[in-house]
């Protein structure tokens, strides 16, 4: 999930992300300029830039442990409030599980056939930064054997995100089980603890550039030039992903919404220009609450099912985390079993529903982080590969609200002999 929040904060991340870029293309060009001659001035600037990258990439993956288990514990608790607060809300809650679920598969499967058709071009494993390693993931039956975690705490000392989820979620249920009094300052600690990692992961990004600079001018010292078409390439991955997602929408509604995909696509399209401009789904709302009306959902059905879906309910995000995921595998040389593609599809959705509402950096780690770290995917790339986000992060959002959309019109399609949200408008006119 990789969304700009719209608001007085909008444009304090865009020009950070402007900055981020820019300090990704001064590194690259610097790197590459001196690519592939053996001088001390480019061995001191490697030995100088390297630990400066390791350590900004280290103080980002420091907070990714109590953000994930804080965000999950917290988004549970909330998913659950509103699934009881009414059986529109809940039909929304089932669909949004199984449709972020699919979404990733159909991300996992994409992506893979993809890079088995257009690998990534030839070094690219310079990304790959000198010396990582790994994490140690059990695989086959030893995966399934270790998904409840004996440990908790040493399952998140070893960042092993995959029991470390299961153990969130089952936290998190429990705690919406316990009675008010107590339930309420238990959030309230794990809000704090969020709103905290949230503040030291935006002092780390104060000063992304000056560590995207110097990871850059690893890679480009490694690759050259080369550099720019591995990037091009990765965006082209994930755009292809966030597509995939958004036109399986317009099927899913013919068959489960039962409403023409020309009909869908026409009420659809103001609020998909929308998306584009502003690559925000809360900026989106009150168009697709105007698109509700052509897409004839029962009355107030739309209005509880797009507040909750633009707040947790982010399929082509969701989607495209598992594509980056992957796409960092490849990079890698990690060979990806059909158990570790299981895993990337779960943790990426349980994530995704979890994490809500931060901003454009800050998500790019939270989401993405735990699907490569329970994959056995190191992290290395991922600051260089944020500072190209801004492009694959117009087609999350596009992807976003046309299932937003789908979602509303599924779950509040009018039952034989009820009245539609447009004839409701209509009557009332007429009245």
């Amino acid at each position: 999930m990789s969304e700009k929040k719209p608001g007085s904060s909008m444009g304090r991340w865009n020009t950070l992300s402007t900055r981020i870029l820019l300090g990704l293309v001064v590194g690259l060009a610097c790197g590459a300029a001196l690519s592939g001659r053996a001088s001390t001035t480019l061995d001191l600037l490697e030995a100088v830039a390297a630990p400066i990258g390791q350590l900004w990439l280290d103080a980002l993956t420091m907070t990714v442990v109590p953000l994930v288990f804080g965000l999950l514990v917290t988004g549970v608790g909330s998913a659950t409030s509103s699934a009881a607060a009414g059986g529109v809300a809940a039909r929304a809650m089932l669909w949004f599980v199984v449709l972020l679920i699919a979404a990733c598969a159909l991300s996992a499967s994409l992506t893979t056939v993809v890079l088995a058709w257009v690998p990534i071009p030839v070094g690219g494993d310079a990304f790959n930064a000198a010396g990582s390693t790994p994490p140690v993931v059990a695989h086959g039956g030893a995966w399934f054997s270790g998904l409840i975690p004996a440990n908790p705490i040493k399952a998140a000392a070893e960042m092993s995100m995959a029991p470390l989820v299961v153990f969130a979620l089952f936290f998190g249920f429990a705690a919406s089980r316990i009675e008010t009094r107590l339930r309420d300052p238990l959030m309230t600690v794990f809000e704090a603890v969020v709103a905290t990692m949230l503040v030291i992961v935006r002092w780390v990004l104060l000063a992304g550039p000056l560590g995207v600079m110097a990871l850059g001018f690893g890679v480009g010292a490694k690759m050259g030039l080369g550099a720019a078409g591995a990037l091009a390439h990765y965006v082209a991955v994930v755009v292809a992903a966030c597509l995939a997602i958004t036109l399986a929408a317009y099927g899913l509604v013919a068959v489960a919404g039962r409403i023409s995909p020309v009909t869908f696509f026409k009420a659809a399209l103001p609020v998909q220009v929308v998306a584009l401009g502003t690559q925000s789904s809360l900026a989106c709302l009150p168009t697709m609450i105007a698109a509700t009306g052509a897409l004839k959902t029962s009355p107030g059905s739309a209005e509880v099912v797009l507040p909750l879906s633009v707040s947790i309910f982010r399929a082509a995000s969701a989607a495209a985390n598992v594509s980056v995921a992957i796409y960092l595998a490849h990079l890698h040389g990690i060979a990806l079993s059909p158990t570790d593609l299981i895993v990337a599809i779960l943790v990426a959705a349980a994530v995704s529903l979890a994490a809500v509402g931060l901003p454009a950096q800050v998500s790019f780690f939270a989401t993405i982080g735990p699907v490569c770290l329970a994959m056995g995917v190191p992290l290395d790339a991922l600051p260089v590969l944020l500072a190209v986000e801004t492009v694959p992060d117009i087609f999350r959002t596009l992807g976003n609200v046309t299932t937003d959309l789908v979602v509303a019109r599924i779950v509040g399609r009018p039952r034989r002999g009820a009245q539609t949200h447009a004839d409701a408008h209509q009557g009332v006119r007429v009245a």
